[in-house]
């Protein structure tokens, strides 16, 4: 049954809550009184479509439901999730609580993106203060995993843990703040870093460009898959973390930086701060950078898959909780089911040639672990080897669109198999490929029979597939018809 999300607040981040679940299945209701509010959710949601199912090499699931509703009580209607996103003034908080809790399921989780209120503030006029907890997201939402899960004693554990599942349900990580404090954990890191940051523009020292080159050329990049702690401990060598710390620790009282010190916000700072902004990125537009940060996201995140290491390793455990297609062998079998990630498009703007290999590729895999051929036979010494291959580029897909291979067997005997995988979008055939491989021992390098179970498998694919149409395209030669 699908599940429903309520988001009260539909700006920035509380649009990006609604792509994140909507993409992730749920169907999602949203209140806010901005006549403008469907236009910028549907350009946020845009961005999302575009980016989000890049990260998963599996399918996704069917989008959910968007609503938009004139108020709050009609908003939270069946909400199992209700994420409030209004503006960061107490009163107007509390307000909403008191109207949502009027209206929705007494077990509905009330999640605040709050960066500055505590959990405890929010609950203090709320008729079930139990209800209500902190889930502080980073922007933008549909992509970044992070999420502070504030809690106060008067939260069950049931409700924590009831949280804690929905945000790892929908592809996020749920940092559960054990004790409340301001601003929780992130934004104190952010703030520390800000602070010191405008002083080093107002003494002249750096302009805004060369602070966010020495973040995002240094140790920016490897605090995405790293963190601190880790990064330090890497730092002190074979002797860990003692010895970074017995190294680098009496640093902490040098005058490095002005922490405790704030600048005081004078029209000067301010226009100083905005004029060096707007000439390092006025050039581009919001959309364009928003576009810009997707882009480069996705592509650190999907390197950070292949190690298996920080987000990735967050991203790969969500794509075995989606899991894959159902194998049914008396048709073409649906052997790739996913979205084309931003990174596998060209400067024509569409999925590049040698990524159609590597889908047919991904497709080949995965039928030779149906047959039997997985990782654990491979271990053991035996594999198939292409052979030949042929492909054939029939219309062009670009990022974002959802993409489905269906594989026939051609043949499957002894140490030979030759598949014909087809790729669709929706009916659209985008393009074919066809593969001969040879079963090899990994030890002599030279080809071999394979195990029993295999021929059996492969030989019973084959024949159920000989009783099917044979695909338009089998055979073909470059430029020539069969």
């Amino acid at each position: 049954m699908t599940k429903t999300a309520a988001i009260i607040g539909g700006g920035v981040i509380g649009g990006g809550w609604a792509a994140r679940f909507l993409l992730m299945g749920w169907d999602v209701r949203i209140f806010d009184p901005d006549p403008e509010a469907e236009r910028k959710i549907g350009e946020v949601l845009a961005n999302a479509r575009r980016s989000l199912p890049g990260l998963s090499d599996v399918a996704m699931p069917d989008e959910g439901q968007l609503t938009f509703h004139e108020t709050m009580a009609e908003t939270v209607e069946n909400a199992l999730w209700i994420q409030e996103s209004v503006p960061e003034r107490l009163e107007i908080k509390q307000s909403v609580y008191q109207t949502l809790q009027e209206h929705c399921l007494e077990d509905a989780v009330i999640g605040s993106s709050t960066s500055g209120f505590k959990p405890s503030e929010l609950q203090e006029k709320a008729q079930r203060p139990e209800q209500i907890v902190v889930t502080h997201p980073f922007n933008p939402v549909y992509l970044l995993p992070l999420i502070e899960l504030v809690p106060t004693e008067k939260n069950s554990a049931e409700v924590i843990d009831k949280a804690k599942e929905i945000i790892t349900s929908i592809g996020m990580y749920p940092l559960h703040v054990r004790k409340e404090i301001d601003a929780h954990i992130a934004d104190r890191f952010l703030e520390a870093v800000w602070r010191e940051a405008l002083w080093l523009v107002k003494d002249g020292i750096a302009t805004t460009e060369e602070i966010d080159n020495a973040i995002r050329y240094g140790f920016g990049i490897r605090w995405a898959q790293m963190g601190l702690f880790e990064t330090y401990r890497v730092a002190g060598g074979e002797a860990g973390m003692k010895h970074f710390m017995a190294q680098f620790g009496p640093c902490l009282e040098w005058p490095w930086t002005k922490l405790m010190d704030v600048p005081e916000f004078t029209d000067e700072l301010v226009d100083l701060i905005a004029g060096q902004s707007d000439a390092q990125s006025g050039h581009m537009t919001i959309r364009e950078l928003e576009r810009m940060r997707d882009d480069n996201l996705v592509g650190m995140m999907r390197a950070l898959k292949q190690t298996n290491y920080g987000a990735g390793a967050l991203l790969n455990e969500q794509d075995k909780r989606l899991g894959k297609p159902e194998v049914v062998v008396d048709k073409p079998i649906v052997t790739v089911a996913r979205a084309v990630p931003l990174d596998w498009t060209d400067y024509n703007g569409h999925m590049n040639e040698a990524r159609y290999l590597q889908a047919f590729s991904d497709a080949t895999d995965r039928f030779m672990e149906i047959v039997g051929c997985d990782a654990e036979y491979i271990t053991s010494g035996g594999s198939f080897f292409t052979a030949e291959t042929h492909i054939r580029h029939i219309d062009e897909v670009r990022a974002g669109a959802r993409i489905r291979i269906e594989t026939t067997c051609l043949m499957g005997e002894g140490k030979k198999m030759q598949l014909f995988h087809q790729m669709y979008e929706d009916d659209r055939l985008i393009a074919t490929g066809e593969h001969l491989l040879i079963h090899v021992s990994l030890e002599t390098r030279a080809s071999s029979v394979p195990a029993d179970h295999i021929v059996a498998m492969m030989e019973k694919i084959a024949s159920a597939h000989a009783a099917l149409p044979r695909p338009d395209g089998v055979g073909r030669s470059i430029g020539g018809k069969k």
